[in-house]
């Protein structure tokens, strides 16, 4: 890229001998031991990166599966609370009927009395 729009400007074959020092340079850093060595310990450090980054991908593919269980859960639990609010209204119409019934029962006797001493009378 540094000699990148050099190359549209060439006439000749020999235009770029100043670049071939910089390819002389770069191949002589890869080829030397210590680079070796350098290298050697990036590619270590960068197979630690990918191991760190693979557990951490498994450990968010699990957290996602535990947020997929408590979904469901939350989506059991929600239909469960429904059906309790249904049965909990009807159990408090069944205590209001039982509370009340006697005294709709006297009430209705007390009244069908009355209406047959009126009519007798």
């Amino acid at each position: 890229r540094v000699n990148g729009n050099q190359i549209e400007t060439a006439a000749r074959p020999y235009a770029f001998i100043k670049f071939d020092t910089f390819i002389q340079k770069t191949k002589k850093l890869y080829q030397d031991t210590r680079t070796q060595r350098n290298i050697a310990k990036l590619n270590d450090e960068l197979y630690e990166v990918h191991q760190i980054m693979t557990r951490n991908v498994q450990e968010v593919l699990g957290v996602g599966e535990k947020l997929d269980q408590v979904s469901q859960m939350s989506s059991r639990l929600t239909s469960e609370s429904r059906i309790y609010a249904d049965k909990a209204r009807d159990l408090n119409q069944q205590a209001l009927i039982r509370k009340w019934a006697p005294v709709a029962i006297v009430i209705g006797v007390v009244l069908v009395l009355f209406w047959i001493k009126n009519k007798i009378w």
